[in-house]
């Protein structure tokens, strides 16, 4: 069994949002590994960020990507820094990957740069939320196949573009 597609990008790309509109329109479900990390430790990501350290949730969401990848036929969203992990990128090589891309001002607008986000937090969350675009973006698009920026588009006009690429209808 392997994801139909795999969602990789930054907070605020739309990857929750795209992804569970892509399952649903594909007939197939969806699922989010950061819901799996939560489920695993029975904690918040926050919550283990603050208690156990980015270490200890690279772990879990490491284990999380392994099950998921083994169980899950649908679609399936990543949290944002997976790809910061050298075997999660090795776990990825062979699937179907989109990268949903998101340029610094409109990710910083679709994250208020919230809590629950907890690498945001900080002094400056908008040089954060720079850096780790720059950090990552050469990450993303190592595991993409495909990739798509949602700066300018709806969620339902990304799905509709997407849709023929993935064999689905897009009407």
């Amino acid at each position: 069994m392997s994801p139909r597609l795999v969602i990789v990008g930054p907070p605020g790309a739309g990857k929750t949002e795209v992804g569970k509109l892509l399952a649903e329109r594909l007939g197939v479900p969806f699922r989010d590994t950061d819901t799996d990390v939560e489920a695993l430790a029975g904690r918040t990501i926050p919550e283990i960020f603050t208690n156990d350290g980015e270490p200890a949730f690279r772990e879990l969401e490491t284990r999380a990507l392994l099950a998921a990848l083994a169980e899950h036929s649908g679609v399936l969203a990543l949290g944002g820094g997976a790809v910061t992990t050298d075997r999660n990128r090795s776990l990825l090589a062979g699937h179907p990957v989109l990268f949903l891309s998101v340029g610094l001002a409109e990710g910083v607008r679709r994250t208020g740069l919230s809590a629950p986000r907890p690498l945001l937090t900080g002094v400056n969350p908008r040089a954060t939320f720079q850096a780790l675009l720059r950090e990552r973006l050469p990450l993303y698009r190592e595991v993409a196949v495909w990739e798509v920026d949602t700066d300018e588009s709806s969620p339902a006009e990304i799905v509709h573009d997407l849709l023929p690429r993935l064999g689905g209808a897009a009407s």
